[in-house]
This record gives C-alpha cells, structure tokens and sequence, in this order.
C-alpha cells in the first residue's frame, strides 16, 4: 500500500518512520517533508493548503491512505474534500477540527455537558475585554479563539500583561482573531492525554508531558514545545478513568449530539490537580513534540492502527506498548520562539549515535545539494528510550553534544520534575 503523509515536522518525521516499519507499506510519500524524511520516503514539494494539488499527487503515485499531521488542512476541511473519492484519509473532518479550530466551541461543549475546566468569559473587541479585565483577579489566562500554533496562550500576571496581551491578539499577531477566551487561571500540572478513535470505539494512546516555555524552569514564552517524556508521571490508573469518563466521553457524546463524528487521533491538554483532571484545550491531531516521544515505544502496527480507524473496525486492533520510558529534547534556532536566521548549515548529523533507542526527528530541516540546512525555529529532535528518563535525557543531550551544531539552544531539564 503507498501511503501519504501531509506535513513537515518532527511530528511527521516521527510517523514516516514508524510507518516505514510496517511490512505492509509499499512507498511513503510526505508532502512536503522534511531533509529527515527525506532519507525513508519521497518527499513531494507543495502547498499542503493546495487540496486540488494533493488531489493530484494522490491519484499520480496511487496513495490509497493520507494521513494528516497538522491541524490547519485538518480545520480547513481536507477530510471533507476526500470524502466521495475511494481515499481513505486518516483524522477527522472540519465539524469535529473545530474543537482546535475555535477554543469558543469547544467551551461551550464544556459547559454544556458539565466538562470539568476553567470558568471563562468570551469577549469579542478590546474594550470589553478590557473592561473585564479591570476588574479580575490574577494571574489569568487569555487565548486567541482559532489556530496559533501553540503560542496563542497568555498566562497574565497583573494587568499590563494581560492588557498587552489583548492589544497583540486584536491587532492581528495570531490572524484575523474575531474573539478572546479569558478564563481563570488554574493551578496545577500539565499533562498531555492521548486517544485514538474510529468514531466509536475509543482506544487509550499513551500520555506524555510537554515543556511549552522556551528557557529552563519552564521561564520564558510559550513555544510550540522544547521537549517532553512519555508516560506522564502523573498518569495512574484512578486519573486515567475519571480523563476518560469526565472528559473524552461526554465531548465525543457532545459532537454527536450535533451529528459530528469524530475520526483520528485526540490530544487532550489537561490540567491536573489532586488528581482530578481539568480540560485545558483539545488539539485534533498528534502533539508535537510529543508524537516523537511516544511513538518510539509503540510495538504494533501503526498503518494498522490508522486502517482500522477510517474503516470502523479499531476495536479488532490490539495496540500495544513498550514499558521503556521515552524523552524528547528540541534542538531550536537562537532567537525562537521570536525572530532566527534561516538557511544555516547544520553540520556532523552522521556523527551522532541512531539506534531503535537512539533518535533524531527533523522539524524544520530541508536538504540542498546534499547539505542539510535549518528553515524552521524548532529544528531536530533528539529522542531517547531507556530504563529510566535520567538515562534518556543524558543520551539525548550526548548526541547534541555530538552534533555541536552552535547556532542553536536547547532546554537541559526536560523532565526535571520526574528527573531532579
């Protein structure tokens, strides 16, 4: 079976090379990729927000299953634009994409089905978000409604923080934003928690915690991730019932109700306190980093899994887990999540060590005369497997060491509240 894969990132980086595993996989094709998958699958250059041209790169090379790695093709509707041709196409269609596509939406499923998450308020102009804001209480908790890449959260300690951030999501730095979320702020600890569906069936796909802020001690912007480990140290078996009793169910029951089935992959952001879960935001797709970080440890069949869920048979699947503990760090450019240099040779990637248990994910990469050079703000991801994540994190930071690439940064205590 020829497979595609949309998308550029570690993340599917992470899926090109989980899939090429599979004995069952004729050719892999990732539009557009990325100089890593380039070296296990033919990379297609295009706009993956150009349906038609997909289309036609689909029926060229015979893909019979297109998975979708980001969410913006997924809440643009390129489910929808597949569905009366014989492709199949992994994730799910734009009605269920809006659960990441409007955190508006997704609210008021929350507070319809009694959701466990922050009280908020919806504001859709600066004076009245202002006015509200005047008086609130701090810290508080502001998101632009629509997709920003992981970056549209502001955690506001007084009010110039929180009036800034405002100015800047109404004045356009996440796109045309018609609305802001402003919700109280919850204390707790965040964790990563991941299902896999046919619209069904609900199958548990491993958790995993995810380090936003850019500089150590979790100090600094929000980024698109600077790394994670998988499992959650939060994780056990009480927590793990009440996530899917009080908060995946009632949504999927929810989507339902408003005749919307929901197909893919669900990563539900969460904020745990006394071990009680509390919805954060949903994504309608693999998280990244942490899709890196966990599919090292899958030992079934990943094109199964994903044949499975678009024919409405997941429940015969059996998805199994390696019991290792997995850890991802993100090798960035100098000056993300603000503004970096492009096009900088990265040098000495044939030195580091890659095993099974020894990993690098290219994000944003590209290949050029056979040199690899960055384009993106988060550039390679260095993944380990071991016993235990003090190991995984000392081998991952070894091969960055090894790679002594100086035109860029990471974050040295991933991990540090289940390591230190």
């Amino acid at each position: 079976m020829n497979v595609g894969i949309i998308g550029s990132g570690g993340r599917e980086h992470a899926i090109t090379f989980s899939l090429s595993k599979s004995k069952k996989i004729g050719k892999i094709f990732c539009i557009p990729g990325n100089a890593g998958t380039e070296n296990i699958a033919k990379n297609i250059k295009v706009n993956i927000n150009d349906f038609k041209k997909i289309e036609e790169i689909v029926k060229k090379n015979n893909i019979e299953l297109l998975i979708i790695g980001p969410e913006k093709p997924l809440v643009d509707g390129i489910v929808d634009f597949f569905q009366n041709t014989n492709i199949k196409v992994f994730g799910p269609n734009k009605a269920a994409s809006q659960l990441e596509g409007s955190k508006i939406f997704t609210k008021k499923i929350c507070e319809k089905y009694k959701i466990p998450t922050a009280k908020f308020g919806i504001f859709q102009n600066i004076k009245e978000s202002k006015n509200y804001l005047e008086k609130s209480n701090y810290p508080i908790v502001i998101k632009a409604d629509g997709l920003a890449s992981g970056k549209g959260v502001y955690i506001n300690r007084n009010k110039d923080e929180a009036f800034k951030a405002i100015n800047e999501i109404f004045n356009g730095k996440f796109g045309d934003a018609k609305n802001v979320l402003i919700e109280e702020f919850l204390d707790g600890e965040e964790m990563s928690f991941f299902i896999i569906t046919d619209g069904n069936h609900i199958e548990n796909f491993e958790t995993a915690q995810d380090h936003k802020r850019v500089y150590e001690g979790d100090k600094g912007k929000n980024t698109g991730g600077m790394g994670a480990y998988s499992p959650s140290r939060l994780i056990n078996e009480k927590l793990e019932k009440k996530i899917i009793e009080k908060i995946i169910k009632p949504t999927l029951f929810g989507l339902k109700n408003l005749e919307i089935t929901y197909k893919g992959f669900l990563y539900a952001g969460l904020m745990i306190k006394n071990n009680e879960p509390y919805l954060i935001e949903y994504n309608v797709r693999m998280g990244d980093p942490e899709c890196q970080t966990i599919l090292p440890k899958l030992e079934s069949d990943l094109l199964d899994i994903f044949l499975t869920c678009c024919d409405g048979s997941l429940k015969e699947t059996k998805i199994s887990w390696n019991n290792k503990k997995s850890l991802s760090i993100v090798l960035c450019s100098k000056g993300y999540p603000d503004e970096y240099k492009k096009n900088i040779l990265i040098k000495n990637l044939e030195k580091i060590k890659q095993d099974q248990e020894n990993l690098c994910f290219h994000a944003g990469t590209i290949k050029e005369l056979d040199k690899i050079m960055s384009i993106g703000g988060r550039v390679l991801n260095f993944v380990c497997i071991a016993d235990n994540f003090n190991e995984a994190r000392k081998r991952a930071i070894d091969n960055i060491n090894i790679l002594n690439w100086d035109k860029g940064f990471y974050r040295k205590d991933i991990g540090y509240k289940v390591i230190d």
